[in-house]
């Protein structure tokens, strides 16, 4: 089996930091590293750059010593969250700095610019300033600026970030269909899981300085193994113990369909929780007391927060809160068909 276009193992120690990940890319695919504020992403990313220094470890790029490089050598293009696009300089000239830095002629650089601007949907801004654009118009300058360089490596800072909602969805579109088209490998940071979900084929979940899970966005998001990834993908999840079809999680005991023994994870949307008023009659498993700790609007409905022996998020109607008269503090049943629960070994 032939080597992967990128590999990386970086390690930056810090005086209350240690960052240590290692991941490995094809060419042409998009890699997230996904995580919580201060866990280590945007510092990997810099690594990568070599605008942090390692501490440990090496990055190899289609056969090269990435690490051996300084910045100026690296075959990089990078989009970093404020674009930090040159404010002197026209959109054109901004994308035909990278050809220029590696060799152009200004002519040469500019017509490669051109075509660039061109197919970001820009040509008609070439002579505006970075003031007289828009947030989505530069994300796709910085973007045009830094493939123009024809890179074997794009990295991206949260690119998204600073667009409004509106302009997000647009150019998140944008963006996928030109990520298909670069033939490199890109590593993108984000803590948006959308953004993850809709633009990585693979995902690195980093927290405190550590990758805890990685896998195909549909399986991360299945198979969730920490809260703050739970939290992410929208589900309850819970460590217990499997025995056949039956995982206790404390005092309560689920019914699952899988099969399965000893320290097992198992999940579970907030939809899928009915509450009641009264214990319901029927099979005890599934079921537990809860005390309502908070309520709020989520979406269309309405989200339920549960404290008690499972802490859980409940999603019901409007309709629903009327009808049981839930208010914060209230005990509460709560029951999970097994059906809806899913079960995997931890």
């Amino acid at each position: 089996m032939s080597d992967p276009h990128l590999r990386a193992r970086l390690v930056v120690e810090r005086p209350r930091f240690r960052l240590d990940v290692e991941f490995a890319a094809e060419a042409g695919q998009v890699i997230a590293l996904l995580g919580p504020n201060g866990a280590g992403k945007t510092t990997a990313l810099r690594a990568l750059a070599g605008l942090t220094p390692l501490s440990a470890g090496d990055i190899t790029l289609n056969g090269l010593a990435l690490h051996t490089l300084p910045v100026e050598r690296r075959p990089i293009g990078m989009v970093f969250q404020d674009y930090l696009l040159f404010p002197h300089l026209s959109a054109l000239d901004n994308v035909a700095f990278g050809p220029r830095c590696h060799g152009a002629s200004k002519q040469e650089a500019r017509r490669t610019a051109a075509a660039w601007l061109e197919r970001v949907g820009l040509a008609e801004q070439a002579a505006s300033r970075p003031g007289r654009l828009s947030g989505g118009q530069a994300q796709r300058v910085a973007l045009a600026r830094a493939l123009a360089a024809e890179p074997d490596l794009l990295l991206l800072d949260e690119p998204l970030a600073a667009l409004d909602a509106h302009t997000r969805l647009e150019i998140r579109s944008r963006l996928r269909r030109h990520l298909g088209e670069f033939g490199g490998a890109t590593v993108l940071v984000t803590h948006d899981p959308l953004d993850a979900m809709v633009l990585a084929d693979h995902l690195v979940v980093v927290e405190n300085g550590a990758v805890v899970q990685e896998g195909g966005p549909a399986e991360v998001a299945r198979r969730p193994r920490t809260d703050y990834v739970a939290r992410l993908v929208g589900l309850n999840l819970y460590r217990g113990e499997a025995d056949e079809h039956h995982v206790t999680v404390g005092d309560v005991v689920f019914s699952v369909t899988e099969r399965l023994r000893g320290p097992v994870f198992i999940a579970f949307p907030p939809s899928a929780v009915a509450l009641f008023r009264s214990r319901p009659d029927g099979t005890p498993r599934n079921l537990w007391q809860a005390t309502i700790e908070g309520i709020e609007r989520h979406g269309d409905n309405v989200r339920v927060h549960l404290a008690g022996p499972l802490a859980a998020a409940a999603d019901i109607t409007p309709a629903a809160v009327a009808d049981l008269d839930l208010t914060a503090g209230q005990a509460i049943w709560a029951a999970v068909k097994a059906t809806e629960t899913h079960a995997y070994p931890a």
